[in-house]
């Protein structure tokens, strides 16, 4: 269900996202920083808040850049709301989602916005493009794909926790609480090794009556 209402999404992300306006809700030249928090605004992408899951605000998505002029991968993690700048590209995320473990098919999903400082001609100076602004998917990532010359974003995860699945850190925490020596046969006892038989003294003094 998760899966068809991130195809939903995305398919109405297309529409009205994906190709309108290139120059529409681009950012001021970002500073010289790694990153900076930016608010999320309509770009959510319609993702949804399941109940008892991790809120959207508290997701960590895991996303990659290629720069396929020098052939170099950056792999970063950005929460809803957060951007990321790499040279003359900034990368801004405004929701991840997956579905649930106990769902089938699986999917990831990320609502992502690319920013790059480029020339739209020649004779034109820098300036900064929304070149894609929509979601991109793990498992399907031919469904909407990032359409520039030098740069491509994908997302590779969405740590978000639901509720009755089991956390990272538990199968590791039972581990450790359980005691050292539990589990382990206890060696058996050894027999009690029986005194060797004293011949009595008076059997030890008796003459030997034999007789040829």
């Amino acid at each position: 269900m998760l899966r068809c209402s991130l195809r939903i999404a995305a398919l109405a992300g297309l529409a009205l996202l994906g190709g309108c306006d290139r120059n529409k809700d681009v950012p001021p030249p970002p500073e010289a920083t790694a990153s900076r928090a930016l608010p999320a605004g309509s770009a959510s992408g319609g993702a949804m808040e399941v109940e008892g899951a991790t809120p959207l605000k508290d997701r960590v998505a895991t996303l990659g850049l290629l720069n396929k002029r020098n052939n170099i991968t950056q792999t970063f993690t950005l929460k809803p709301g957060e951007s990321k700048r790499f040279g003359n590209t900034v990368v801004r995320l405004a929701s991840c989602e997956r579905t649930a473990p106990w769902e089938d098919p699986q999917e990831t999903g990320a609502f992502v916005q690319l920013f790059v400082e480029e020339r739209a001609t020649v004779r034109e100076k820098l300036a900064w493009h929304k070149v894609f602004s929509g979601w991109l998917f793990l498992n399907s990532p031919s469904l909407n794909v990032v359409e520039h010359p030098v740069y491509d974003v994908w997302v590779k995860d969405c740590a978000m926790h639901f509720p009755g699945e089991a956390l990272p850190g538990d199968a590791a925490s039972s581990k450790a609480a359980k005691p050292s020596g539990s589990g382990k046969k206890p060696s058996p006892a050894k027999p009690a090794v029986a005194p060797a038989p004293v011949s009595s003294p008076a059997a030890a003094e008796a003459p030997d009556t034999a007789t040829n």
